[in-house]
């Protein structure tokens, strides 16, 4: 169901259910829930990168899981949904910086996951939908992370539509960073997962809580005292102060020794 593989300081978290084009059900979402505090919480990995194996990246949910939905009373989709929303709270929060490495399809909740990354590198042939509407549904738990990263006015075509679109498009709304051709999928994601990895980790959680602080918020005394308050602190830690000293002696930082 899942894969999870090291190589140094980059772990790599593979949805490994090709057969159902690694649909999620209750099991892989409390999996990656699981996966990802683990690793976040790890001194020796630096970044994580979320990958799947077979045609797709991921489907949404599962057609069996749906079966049992159609059943559930008000209070069973409330748990559910929270299942669902706390994997990607986690996923947003964790404190390593996260990868989202697509192929395939993205459809509704994989939509999700993706949006729940730092960064996302997807081949020029992905396709993405946010199909909910469709199935007379509204892609609530995994609104907030999509709008934030296509934008609420493509969030508004996109959701209300339901239209597939492609790698290009996702592109030019700023839902994935970057695309590339077939064949050099992997060795960009690699790339960029190596220059993750050489930052500071204690910086760079700080930086990942900068950003869900920041972004969005209206630009106020008090924030700008907050982002004051911010880099005066970790200049003064010793992660802060051994960055500074490497970089003027032109050596290596100790994370990276």
């Amino acid at each position: 169901m899942l894969q999870i593989t090291h190589e140094g300081p980059i772990a790599t978290v593979t949805l490994d259910r090709p057969d159902v084009r690694n649909a999620f059900n209750e099991e892989l979402i409390a999996g990656l829930a699981q996966a990802f505090r683990e690793l976040g919480a790890r001194a020796d990995v630096r970044c994580i990168v979320l990958a799947a194996r077979g045609p797709a990246f991921c489907a949404g949910a599962d057609l069996n899981w749906m079966r049992k939905m159609a059943d559930y009373t008000r209070e069973d989709n409330l748990a559910d949904a929270g299942q669902l929303a706390e994997t990607l709270r986690t996923l947003y929060t964790c404190p390593k910086p996260t990868l989202a490495k697509i192929h395939g399809d993205v459809y509704a909740g994989g939509m999700g996951l993706v949006a729940a990354c730092d960064i996302a590198v997807a081949l020029d042939t992905a396709h993405f939908c946010l199909s909910e509407t469709r199935l007379g549904l509204v892609p609530a738990t995994i609104s907030p992370y999509v709008i934030r990263a296509m934008g609420a006015r493509a969030a508004h075509r996109y959701f209300l539509s339901a239209e597939r679109f492609t790698a290009t498009e996702a592109h030019r709304i700023g839902f994935v960073h970057e695309l590339v051709s077939s064949g050099h999928l992997d060795d960009r994601v690699g790339e960029i997962a190596n220059s993750l990895a050489t930052a500071g980790p204690a910086a760079v959680r700080s930086c990942k809580e900068l950003l869900h602080d920041v972004a969005g918020q209206e630009i106020t005394p008090e924030l700008i005292a907050r982002t004051v308050q911010g880099i005066a602190d970790i200049r003064a830690t010793p992660e802060g102060r051994e960055g500074v000293q490497s970089f003027l002696q032109k050596r290596k930082p100790n994370w990276l020794v």
